[in-house]
Formats: C-alpha cells, structure tokens, sequence
C-alpha cells in the first residue's frame, strides 16, 4: 500500500484547529511522505530520542560507562512523567536513567542525563547528522518563567523520522548506538497515541520478524499543553519510521486535545496498513 494514503489521512484533519505534523520514512527504499513535516512545533518528550542518542553515541565511544554511577540531585528532581522522585534512592547508573527515560518518559533521569551529556552535545549530534531543527532548549521544568526557554523542545516531524530511519539503518553514529537507541525505544509503556488502534506485539523480540498478521513498534511519545507528539518505528513485511505532531491553541478546551488524539490513532491506523500489519 502506498505512503500516499498516510498523507491522506493526515490531510482529513485539515478542518480541525490544530496544526497536524507528519512524516513516514520507508527505511529500505527511502520513500518519504509528509504533511506539515518541516514546520517547527513543539515536540515536548518526543524529543527525548536525540538525548538517548547522544547517551547511546557516548557509550559506543567509551566516553561513558553503562554502569557509570550518575547520584540524582536536588536540580534533577521533578514532577511530571516517571518514577525517581517518588522513589528514595539517589544513586543509578547512565543506564538505569537511559531505561527509565525511555520507558516512563521519567523527566528526572532525563535532567540527570541532561547534565551529564551537555545540552551543548545533543545539538552538535543533530547537526552532524543532519536534522539542525531538532533541539533541546533546557531542561525539564515544573514552571517555566520568563528567564527560562519557553517550552523544553523543538523540531519537526521530518526530523523525528529521519532520525529514526537512521537508526533502523543502523546509521544513527554506528550500528551499535543504533541498536541500543531502539532497544531503549521498545521498552516505552505509552502506547496511547500512534500504535493505540494497531494490533501488535510489545513484549516480542525486536526488530522482529513480527508474530503473523501484528507488527512490531518501538516509540517515543511527547504530551504538554497543546502538544502530543508520537515518533517511532514500525515494522512488519515493510519497516516504517515515522513522526506525528499536533499542536493547537489550548484555549480551545479539551474537545480539541480529544480531536488531536483521534487524528493521530488514525495515522496509525494508516501507518499500520502501510506496513502489512492490521488494525483493531
């Protein structure tokens, strides 16, 4: 089935008020569709996929160790998304926090693993391979003043996409960073937006080959006010990367959030098609 109809879908959410972003990379024949893809939004914890990447870039280089100790400090320390400032431990390891940021989008890993990298390496990993409106602005923040950047992240839809698509490659820095990125990425418990209508299996091996007639997904979803992002990998007889953003006005109420979720389970559903698996 072609991408087209991934467009198509996207398109139907035309005359609701919200932006629609989306992107949906074919990994083995290159083929590229999208709606909106170049337009920089928010992307709140979706973006979290370029900090693993960097995390996974400096354990392939030696430059950290898996088990490195990283002690949680009282800066790291927020609400939101995760476990660890509800939990009394303090001490885990690059690891550890790598896990729990994928898995539980945990926003104090995250700040943990923001300090040990350096906002300053995940914006030069973005430009060396190319995706330059992908980029953390800060750390993750219970409030946000006027001295600090207004929203965590940017980046577009075509950037999110072609990261992963990298990583399918086993281009994202090496094979092996690679690996580990979407290995992190399988463990992600959300499955609310993107592969919430898709029947498939989150506990096979992954990459596959997927159980007959499912697919396989690893993801990475972002949610703040205004925002829910999705991006990911799909794979069954065809191996799909992909990224979808909505965004919109929260004035409008939570009709309009409503509206954005139904709009991007449908791209689902379409993305889902795309690569031989089966909806629900």
């Amino acid at each position: 089935m072609s991408l087209a109809r991934v467009v198509a879908t996207a398109r139907r959410s035309a005359a609701l008020p919200l932006v629609l972003a989306v992107a949906a990379v074919d990994v083995d024949s290159g083929q590229t569709v999208g709606l909106d893809e170049r337009v920089v939004l928010p992307v709140a914890s979706a973006s979290k996929v370029l900090l693993l990447a960097e995390v996974s870039r400096r354990l392939d280089s030696g430059a950290l160790r898996p088990d490195e100790p990283v002690a949680i400090q009282e800066a790291d320390a927020v609400g939101g998304t995760g476990l660890l400032s509800r939990l009394s431990r303090r001490d885990w390891t690059v690891e550890d926090l790598a896990w729990l940021t994928a898995s539980v989008s945990d926003n104090t890993a995250t700040n943990a693993l923001l300090r040990t990298v350096g906002l300053e390496s995940t914006a030069r990993l973005a430009d060396a391979v190319g995706l330059g409106d992908l980029a953390l602005h800060d750390l993750v923040r219970d409030v946000r003043g006027p001295d600090v950047p207004p929203v965590f992240a940017t980046g577009t839809a075509w950037d999110l996409a072609h990261l992963l698509a990298r990583a399918v490659r086993g281009e994202m820095v090496s094979p092996q960073a690679s690996a580990r990125l979407l290995g992190w990425m399988r463990a992600n418990t959300d499955h609310g937006l993107v592969p919430a209508l898709i029947a498939h299996d989150p506990y096979a091996p992954f990459p596959g080959p997927p159980p007959v007639g499912e697919l396989l997904v690893a993801n990475k979803t972002g949610t703040d006010p205004g925002v829910r992002a999705d991006t990911g990998v799909i794979v069954g007889t065809r191996r799909l990367a992909y990224a979808v953003v909505a965004h919109w006005d929260t004035a409008l109420g939570s009709s309009t959030e409503r509206a954005a979720v139904h709009a991007i389970r449908d791209v689902g559903r379409s993305l889902a098609d795309c690569a031989g698996g089966e909806v629900r």
